[in-house]
């Protein structure tokens, strides 16, 4: 028999083209609907490789007469069953059942695939005449023996199913196992990996996750994934506590911090009280639970800053010791310096350009420092507050609601002003300001502005022409009008708005 006869039949035997065809239109396929899972062809390229390589060496033994002819025969038949196994494997989980949205997990895709491979290579060999009961009835003891090696890797591939069918870890969870703490990215035959916050993969074999106790982070029934954080803080305790925490509280909720849940709300509890100070922490709950410790930076950038608005001090150690002689000459000079800094930001201000220097200086002594962190509201639409802000450093938006729909009207940049109206006559805030970046501002109150008015009641017209000019403005970007058609619109308002300072004010 020549060599091409012989390998023609070995092939038709073999269903060689049919095995070679498939490889082809399967890898086809799966690039074109799948391309991330491609990579799981490499070991069934290598099967078929191998079935033909067989084929050929079996083909020219049998055209040479020679007995080695089925030593090479019966395995090119098992790797090319094997492999019709593996493609179909492959066409089945990889393009037509992610097709009607079902997905198998992959360790059970492993054992599925490993049985039936197995049951291919053993009926293959069967009716290729290999004797496989002979070969284990005459191999119990091999077989003992590889069994109790294997033990390890049969718990493995127990526990990985185990997880699976009765998905206590699925995919994607955040867990914790005994010091390792990251998001479960697979579960195989052999093991579970976990990516954790530091870019690293453990791989912790499943006979292992079975027996630890394992930490489902963010998981509730019925609930979305969250996470409860804690920040701590300690506040001298001079302050009262319900004080601190109503501050704390509503500058926290207040803020629109990424990644903290609006339901259930942050909260702020005092944990303990210490000798000299209070213990606070603020308990919120994280949407995304990659970003923990940088939420928890925001969280106490809001902290700090709710503090210093309400000059309340964080603590100090009680047995911290002060060497600075405190006379009155350096009080003195830090009051200055303090005054210097108000007095210069009320200048650059053409609200306050028609006061005299010692009624700046009266403002000044006046104001309270109160900065905001980037994203806090510092004044929201509808509120009633009797008090205008002073921007000194930083940015801060504008922001009008009409119908729930909240549009951004203006960009503040220090020096600037807000909150006018309602310093001047009462009125509600007719617009949401939120601090951009961190905004060093201070806040001027009724009582303060009303001091200088009353000694000098002509600054009232001078503040209603202001006035009437920054509406128009606001007007024009509102509503898209040019200057001198918001000017119009305005005309006549700043008599009104005299009267309604005058009045505000109790001014004769």
């Amino acid at each position: 028999m020549s060599f091409w006869t012989a390998l023609l039949d070995e092939a038709d035997q073999g269903r060689t083209l049919y095995l070679v065809a498939t490889f082809i239109v399967s890898v086809a396929l799966v690039r074109a609907l799948a391309r991330e899972r491609a990579a799981r062809f490499k070991s069934l390229l290598f099967l078929t490789m191998v079935h033909l390589v067989c084929l050929v060496v079996a083909a020219a033994q049998r055209a040479l007469g020679s007995e080695l002819y089925p030593d090479f025969r019966v395995p090119g038949l098992v790797a090319g069953g094997v492999a019709f196994v593996g493609i179909a494997a492959a066409l089945l989980f990889n393009v037509l059942l992610p097709r009607v949205r079902l997905e198998v997990p992959r360790i059970l895709q492993d054992v599925m695939v490993a049985i039936a491979s197995l049951i291919a290579g053993v009926t293959v060999a069967s009716r290729s005449g290999v004797n496989l009961s002979g070969l284990i009835a005459t191999s119990a003891v091999f077989t003992a023996i590889l069994g109790f090696s294997l033990q390890d890797v049969i718990s493995n591939v127990a526990g990985g199913l185990a997880l699976q069918l009765d998905n206590s870890i699925e995919v994607g969870d955040w867990v914790k196992v005994n010091d390792i703490n990251g998001r479960v990215t697979e579960i195989r035959w052999r093991y579970t990996a976990i990516e954790t916050r530091n870019w690293e993969t453990v791989l912790i074999p499943n006979s292992q996750v079975m027996k630890s106790q394992v930490l489902v982070l963010g998981r509730r029934q019925g609930k979305p994934q969250l996470l409860r954080r804690w920040v701590f803080f300690n506040v001298d305790g001079r302050f009262q506590p319900s004080d601190v925490i109503e501050c704390v509280t509503n500058a926290v909720r207040g803020a629109k911090v990424d990644r903290v849940a609006a339901d259930p709300q942050p909260n702020c509890v005092l944990m303990d009280l210490g000798e000299s100070f209070g213990r606070y922490a603020v308990r919120y709950w994280l949407t995304d639970l990659a970003v923990d410790d940088p939420t928890d930076s925001e969280i106490r950038n809001v902290i700090y800053f709710a503090l210093q608005r309400a000059n309340m001090k964080l603590s100090m150690p009680a047995h911290a010791i002060f060497l600075t002689e405190e006379s009155a000459d350096r009080a003195a000079s830090k009051t200055q310096a303090q005054m210097q800094r108000r007095v210069h930001v009320l200048e650059g201000l053409d609200l306050f350009a028609a006061l005299s220097k010692e009624e700046r200086e009266a403002l000044a002594n006046g104001l309270r420092y109160t900065p905001f962190t980037h994203g806090e509201v510092i004044t929201r639409q509808g509120a009633e507050a009797h008090w205008l802000y002073i921007v000194e450093d930083g940015q801060v938006s504008v922001r009008v609601s009409d119908q729930g729909i909240e549009k951004q009207v203006a960009v503040l940049t220090a020096p600037a002003f807000f909150g006018e109206m309602s310093l001047m006559t009462g009125e509600p805030r007719s617009a949401t300001v939120v601090a951009i970046t961190d905004a060093e501002c201070f806040r001027l109150d009724k009582a303060t502005f009303k001091e200088v008015l009353t000694h000098r009641p002509a600054l009232a017209e001078h503040i209603a022409s202001v006035l009437v000019r920054r509406r128009a403005e606001l007007l024009a970007v509102r509503e898209g009008l040019d200057h001198e058609a918001s000017m119009r619109r305005m005309a006549g308002s700043e008599r009104d708005l005299l009267n309604r300072i005058r009045s505000f004010f109790a001014l004769n």
